[in-house]
């Protein structure tokens, strides 16, 4: 490898983009060396998509922003170079893929950046080849991109980026609609770029940090208002500041975060974990006793439906109240009978049944290309199903049938959110999506107000609420969608995935209020590929596999039974993983959930 400018240095870099008054990031200075992965964390709206997003021009050359200092690729200044010239040097995966697919097959998708660049055609086949392999898309290289599932879209994102073959790779967020067999493969694949002799480096802004750990090198972290408050070694960075980080709202390995629980019962593991096996044998080393945990007893993975969970507690002040009570016990709140759809020339789901009772918190879990977003719009009837195949229980009503029902009789008794939150805006100001809903339903305008004034607050919306949905951050957006479909307060709500893009802090308020919801009586099913999600709140688990039901039963039956989820192509939690090993001290070992955890919050 010869020697050459450095494939990244970021030098007082501020971003402001047009309309906005502050600047984020502000201030960042940074330098990456041939090899390196640098890890970009900081809460929800602090600049970390629109630093990526300058990182090869398209701030300020495409996206309308004032940036002050300078980006500087490969030797390159990219204020005075072209995207497309730039793009020589490096190669991007958005935040959200729809935004960077084009064409209408999935290797024309590939082949497209190399053939753009001139590059010889037997050599164009070559690299969409082995890119269409490493992401497990080759044998669907004649599809139609948008047939693709949300993770395929994902995988076929990175696969473009790597067939560009660039010496700089910028992923935004790159595994966050993967599952988690898929993302282990995704940083295998980048672990192994990284290593040759190529030189090849790596910027990153990702949340799930257990996936990412074993390839990152260093750290640099952004606070709310986009300023730079830590950056060195990962390790030492992760370490050393942990506490001050969650602090900040950033999302930490589950390890660091079940150690810092822990230090409240008294056991501080030094140094912190940072991955589930340093956990498993910090705790088994561990001295001191610990608090029993309470977990609850082992129950048995089922595909039978399970009983209704019992809510427990009621909805805070900052919630809206279902609209309706529960259904009636022996009513389920979603019935699913032999419910078969195809999308295309392609059967997605093959004689689905299902039923979850009133009260349930389900989460929909399962490998890309299972269906379970299929399964999910079903429900909602956002995409109709067959007649008499779905039916949605209401207190005092014989259930609402989604493929006859009108639109108005739906939005009263199901909540949806797309898995892109792009995919459901409708108007122009933040304060007014969230009012569209409830003026269709005539309600009355202090009510609306009101409601949309508590709901901005709750998603900490209330400076954005004149701004344009688009013009958000993808945390924010991901916020506003599941925010519009909370207030009007349906029993029923269907999310698919619904911390994507969210930072620590507001993915766990988000879910908070599901529970909170979700214990008043609301029906929550929420479609997720993060397993440590599903096991901190959900009360049962649904495993869709190749479009049938594989499993369904009490979430922690399902989690600890790791070959029913290899069998899916899932892995158990971190969590999950590091307690079930038996030298773990018998307080803790078997809890599935950080809250079963003695000591407090980090």
């Amino acid at each position: 490898m010869t020697a050459g400018p450095a494939p990244l240095r970021v030098q007082g870099v501020r971003i402001r983009h047009e309309g906005a008054e502050t600047w984020t990031p502000d201030g960042v200075d940074v330098a990456v060396a041939p090899g390196e992965v640098l890890l970009v964390l900081g809460p929800s709206g602090c600049g970390k998509s629109t630093l990526a997003l300058a990182l090869n021009g398209l701030v300020p050359h495409a996206v309308p922003a004032t940036l002050e200092g300078t980006v500087a690729v490969a030797g390159v200044d990219t204020a005075g170079a072209r995207v497309a010239d730039l793009s020589e040097h490096v190669g991007m995966v958005f935040q959200d893929p729809d935004a960077q697919l084009v064409t209408a097959t999935v290797l024309d998708e590939v082949c497209f950046g190399p053939e753009n660049r001139l590059v010889p055609a037997a050599e164009v086949l070559a690299r969409a080849e082995r890119a269409l392999r490493a992401v497990g898309l080759w044998e669907r290289r004649a599809d139609d991109p948008d047939t693709l599932s949300g993770g395929g879209k994902q995988r076929l994102a990175i696969a473009c980026a790597l067939a560009l073959d660039a010496p700089l790779l910028v992923l935004d967020e790159p595994t966050a609609n993967l599952d988690p067999a898929g993302a282990e493969e995704v940083y295998r694949l980048l672990g192994e770029l990284v290593a040759d002799d190529s030189g090849r480096s790596v910027v990153l802004v990702e949340h799930n940090l257990d996936a990412a750990m074993g390839i990152v090198d260093t750290v640099l972290v952004l606070d709310a208002d986009g300023r730079p408050v830590a950056h060195g070694p990962a390790a030492t960075v992760l370490r050393e500041r942990a506490e001050e980080l969650a602090a900040l709202g950033v999302w930490l390995p589950t390890a660091t975060i079940a150690a810092l629980r822990l230090r409240g019962a008294g056991l501080t593991l030094d140094p912190l974990p940072l991955t589930p096996e340093d956990l498993t044998a910090g705790l088994a080393s561990a001295d001191g006793p610990l608090r029993a945990t309470g977990t609850e007893p082992s129950a048995t993975a089922t595909t039978t439906p399970a009983a209704t969970a019992t809510p427990a507690a009621t909805a805070s002040p900052a919630t809206p109240a279902p609209a309706d009570a529960p259904a009636p016990v022996d009513a389920p709140a979603v019935a699913v009978s032999r419910l078969t759809l195809r999308r295309g020339r392609r059967e997605v789901l093959h004689d689905v049944s299902l039923r979850i009772a009133p009260g349930d918190f389900v989460a929909i879990v399962g490998p890309n290309g299972a269906g379970k977003s299929t399964l999910v719009q079903a429900i909602a009837g956002v995409l109709r199903p067959p007649r008499g195949t779905v039916a949605l229980g209401r207190a005092g009503t014989e259930g609402v049938d989604p493929a006859r029902a009108s639109a108005g009789a739906l939005a009263a008794t199901v909540g949806f959110v797309f898995q892109n939150p792009e995919h459901q805006f409708v108007v122009h100001t933040v304060a007014d999506e969230l009012a569209y809903g409830l003026r269709q339903q005539h309600r009355p305008a202090a009510e609306i107000d009101e409601r949309v004034e508590r709901m901005l607050a709750t998603l900490g919306l209330g400076a954005q609420r004149d701004a344009h949905p688009f013009l958000l951050s993808g945390g924010q957006k991901r916020r506003l969608s599941v925010g519009t479909a909370l207030i009007a307060g349906a029993p029923l709500l269907v999310l698919d995935e619904p911390t994507f893009g969210q930072d620590r802090a507001r993915a766990a308020e988000l879910l908070e209020l599901l529970a909170a919801l979700n214990a008043a009586g609301t029906t929550v099913v929420v479609v997720t590929h993060d397993l440590g999600l599903a096991a901190e709140y959900a009360s049962h688990v649904a495993v869709i596999d190749d479009g049938r039901v594989a499993a369904f039963g009490a979430a922690a039956a399902i989690l600890r039974d790791a070959a029913l989820l290899e069998r899916s192509g899932l892995r158990q939690p971190p969590l999950v993983r590091a307690l079930a090993d038996p030298r773990v001290p018998a307080a803790v070992r078997g809890a599935t959930r950080l809250r079963d955890l003695p000591g407090g919050a980090p």
